[in-house]
């Protein structure tokens, strides 16, 4: 966001000539700390960019200054618009609008080159606006505080450090620190409610790598499991697995060796593939399965 941010600044003084820190911080909601951060690393880019003191004071570009497109190759130019309009698929609308005054700038069609759709964000203004507070929350620092419904149904209050955003298995989560339970935790963004952007900073921590590859509990137990899937599954077996563990067989069917967490998920995604799935290991597997099959054979009264 830094590089998103910087050519922001420059386009501000383009246009306004002169501005304050204080005018800065509050435009991108950062500390003054961060814009003065951000005068220094333009000026070290050789951007002519001062500040001066006291009253009356403030920052600006140097009179005639004019952003030379030449000092970037045409392959820099691309990667700069390129990694822009990556971003902008995660609805931030700062990227947007510096990517739309870039290529303005390197006359330049904009090449959709890219195009996601992170369902539900889009799909209401309510859940845009719980994105949009917790991405900033996480850049600015602030704690944020929110309900929580765990896999029990149990609802409870958090108060929280935001860290990272993470996307994994078509699904948003928050890594952060939470103050409630005093540890590092991971919470699925759909089961947060009424998400609150507070006022008060934080120093933040340096976010740990996901454990197990991609963990996304620090307790959550991982087993190694062994089940076939019929031919009439293929649709399925390497969209949701990595070619290495596949086996495919000489009747079509596939044999699937890999490593998933042990929860009640797992039995509700192994019966996901309905007919077209069997555990053959390990057996607690398959005698969850059974329990769960029976109980629903129960409720249809079968």
């Amino acid at each position: 966001m830094q590089i998103n941010r910087l050519f922001e600044i420059i386009y501000l003084l383009l246009n306004k000539k002169f501005m304050t820190a204080n005018e800065l911080a509050e435009h991108f909601e950062v500390s003054v700390r961060t814009i003065y951060r951000d005068i220094d690393t333009l000026s070290l880019a050789g951007i002519p960019i001062y500040a001066l003191q006291g009253k009356g004071g403030g920052i600006s570009l140097l009179e005639h200054y004019v952003l030379d497109k030449s000092v970037l190759s045409e392959r820099e130019q691309n990667e700069i618009l390129y990694a822009l309009q990556s971003m902008t698929v995660t609805q931030v609308p700062e990227a947007d609008k510096v990517l739309a005054k870039l290529s303005s700038l390197f006359n330049k069609s904009r090449t959709n080159w890219i195009e996601v759709d992170f369902s539900p964000w889009g799909s209401d203004d309510k859940g845009y606006s719980q994105f949009t507070q917790i991405k900033d929350a996480i850049l600015s620092h602030r704690i944020i505080e929110f309900n929580y419904f765990g896999s029990s149904g149990e609802k409870t209050a958090r108060r929280v450090e935001p860290m990272k955003l993470i996307f994994k298995t078509n699904a948003w989560y928050l890594q952060a620190f939470c103050q409630t339970r005093n540890e590092l935790r991971m919470f699925k963004i759909v089961r947060m409610a009424d998400v609150q952007k507070t006022e008060e900073t934080f120093t933040p921590m340096i976010p740990e790598p996901l454990p197990g590859g991609g963990q996304l509990q620090e307790t959550q137990k991982w087993i190694e499991l062994c089940f076939n899937i019929s031919a009439d599954g293929a649709y399925r077996v390497y969209d949701e697995f990595e070619e290495k563990e596949i086996t495919k067989n000489t009747d079509g069917s596939f044999t699937i060796m890999t490593t998933l967490p042990e929860s009640d998920w797992l039995i509700r995604y192994i019966l996901s593939f309905g007919s077209e799935a069997e555990v053959k290991s390990p057996q607690h597997i398959r005698d969850m399965l059974q329990l769960e099959l029976s109980k629903i054979a129960m409720r249809y009264k079968i």
